[in-house]
């Protein structure tokens, strides 16, 4: 099956899903342990009102540390007030092409 983009979860097929969630899980498994964390945040903003502003499905891994937040659900407070207080779209700095190769290498050793 070939690359097709889509907008939103419901418009997966069901072998879609369990293709996603199998990958979500072996990139969450390698990317636990590279960061040395105990536990993953795994999410998806599925519509605009959900937060989504990259108009395709995508999973979040999210790497979590004891202590990393007081409260666990605080991870989705801070995510709110970082949109509140930037216009992600003005005020972000873009990382290098270099920045993001050398992370993408690093990360593509995990899957060797």
């Amino acid at each position: 099956m070939g690359k097709r983009e889509v907008k939103r979860f419901a418009d997966l097929s069901a072998e879609e899903i369990s293709d996603l969630w199998l990958a979500a899980q072996k990139i969450g498994h390698q990317l636990e342990a590279y960061h040395k964390a105990s536990s993953l945040t795994l999410t998806i903003q599925d519509g605009p009102q959900a937060g989504q502003t990259v108009p395709h499905v995508h999973v979040h891994i999210l790497p979590r540390k004891s202590g990393d937040f007081e409260n666990n659900d605080e991870i989705y407070d801070a995510e709110k007030e970082l949109k509140e207080k930037l216009d992600l779209d003005k005020e972000r700095k873009d990382r290098s092409m270099e920045e993001m190769a050398e992370e993408a290498n690093e990360y593509r050793k995990l899957f060797l």
